[in-house]
């Protein structure tokens, strides 16, 4: 049995973690967690209820006093601690990841490898971010102060694609600012979050000041909605699907709590006449295929100038049948693939051809699905501006750099885009007129760096992570100002 699950009978049951331990189990809501690959239950989630919730938030309010007020400098050591325990324990996260959510040992094994230095960057920003200012005063004698103050309770909803960069992130900044934390983790992947949770515990997190809670599906929207309403909780952060977002949103609003959400997107890349077309294949094939396309940053569109056009499809087919002919990975569930199946197959019924691939599932139980390109996509049907999520990508060629700006802009997303050319200036041209948070040029649309910000536009989300921008997103600026207790009245009726 894993020193972080509970045993009930015959079945290994990831429990609710509040105030610093395992909450009591409730049977009626105990529920599968499987490996479609293998279609197999590999242990038991606890769902949470309100109550849950409530008490959740509870804890995290109770312990705000006296974490807020811990040192920055003992925050920053032990988020240290927790990239380096994170880093040291990245075979067993990934492993469980991969039973979990069927990702490949690779990639599930790469996820937590990749978040130790995101902690550790978060952790060397942190007495940047809560550094505040004093700006000039108006009069000699009036002193004004800008500080900086972690925003309260934070509730962070995590998904379940890349749960070992995506949760500790956001973890580590909201901690690093100062606040505590009740984590809505995937009900897909609760052990990987379990254990991440634990790693923060023994790092030096006190009780209460970090605290997991999942639910079953048909709980999920009351379960949700009681942590947004709590009063304690202060921001809430999304990660997710844009439609899952909307709702989110809905709520936040109606309980008036500000949002920092990182949605999805329906990515491009770029291909100029000048493109080095053999790197720019291996990169495009590698962000569309990868994690079998489960990754918000995938490369659904790829957009060439005809001039190279021709060449480049000849490249990528040799990529894809010497590197991708077996599928990369497997969907987290047949219901995901199925559903990524079936918005590719939309688009054939509307006219779109494949050109690589035939969008069919293999494997011994279906779950992954044939890596796939499309061309003739029409921009009505809903692989236009609709994530597939599964390993699957539309071409389409224009005829020159404006066409394809144009085109790459066509969206309701805007998350990150990539472009390919040898001409710098060029590049650094159409990096500005393209609408989207992350624009790489020469480089894979999957590309991540510790200390840069990642951010979307339009239906992407709005606000930061990662160093000390994500930090800042869990402060508040309080402005003091102070006059000699003998001065006169500054305004008069």
């Amino acid at each position: 049995m894993s020193r972080y699950t509970v045993r009930q009978g015959n079945q290994e049951v990831v429990p609710l973690w509040i105030n610093g331990e395992a909450a009591p189990l409730n049977h009626e809501r105990i529920y599968e967690v499987v490996n479609a690959a293998e279609d197999k239950i590999v242990h038991y989630g606890q769902g949470g209820s309100v109550d849950d919730a409530k008490a959740a938030c509870d804890a995290a309010a109770a312990a705000f006093p006296s974490w807020s007020k811990t040192p920055y400098w003992k925050r920053r050591e032990i988020l240290l601690k927790v990239a380096d325990l994170i880093e040291s324990r990245a075979a067993d996260i990934g492993a469980m990841q991969c039973l979990e959510t069927s990702s490949t040992v690779n990639y599930g094994q790469f996820l937590p490898k990749t978040c130790a230095p995101i902690i550790r960057e978060v952790a060397s920003q942190i007495s940047t971010a809560l550094s505040g200012s004093i700006p000039p005063s108006y009069d000699d004698q009036t002193h004004v102060f800008i500080h900086k103050e972690p925003v309260g309770v934070v509730l962070l909803i995590a998904p379940w694609n890349s749960p070992s960069i995506l949760g500790p992130r956001s973890i580590a900044a909201a901690l690093a600012a100062g606040c505590t934390v009740v984590l809505k983790a995937s009900e897909i992947c609760p052990l990987v979050y379990r254990m991440l949770v634990g790693i923060f515990e023994e790092a030096g997190v006190p009780k209460g000041a970090l605290n997991q809670i999942q639910a079953r599906r048909e709980d999920a929207a009351s379960v949700s909605e009681a942590l947004i309403a709590h009063p304690a909780v202060r921001k809430v952060e999304f990660i997710g699907s844009a439609s899952v977002g909307k709702i989110i949103g809905q709520l936040t609003s109606k309980y008036i709590k500000p949002v920092l959400m990182e949605l999805g997107g329906k990515t491009p890349a770029l291909v100029l006449r000048d493109a080095d077309l053999k790197n720019a294949a291996k990169n495009i094939a590698f962000g569309a295929f990868c994690h079998h396309g489960q990754i918000c940053f995938s490369t659904e569109r790829i957009i060439v100038v005809r001039e190279v056009a021709d060449e480049f499809i000849r490249i990528l087919k040799d990529e894809i049948a010497t590197n991708y002919s077996n599928g990369l990975g497997s969907a987290a569930t047949k219901h995901f693939a199925l559903q990524s199946q079936a918005i590719v197959e939309d688009a054939r019924k509307n006219g779109a051809e494949f050109i690589i691939g035939n969008n069919s599932l293999i494997g011994p139980n279906q779950t992954t699905l044939t890596p796939t390109i499309l061309t003739g996509v029409p921009r009505s049907c809903r692989l236009a501006d609709t994530e597939s999520f599964g390993p699957s990508a539309s071409l389409f060629v224009v005829d020159d750099a404006d066409a394809a700006v144009a085109m790459a802009n066509d969206t309701q997303y805007g998350l990150t885009a990539a472009l390919w050319t040898d001409n710098v200036m060029l590049g650094l041209d159409i990096s500005a007129k393209l609408q989207y948070g992350i624009v790489h040029i020469n480089a894979c649309t999957l590309a991540d760096m510790p200390m840069m910000p990642v951010q979307g536009r339009k239906s992407s989300g709005w606000g930061s992570n990662n160093a000390s921008y994500g930090i800042n997103e869990f402060l508040e600026m309080k402005t003091v100002t102070l006059r000699p207790s003998s001065s006169e009245t500054q305004f008069r009726g």
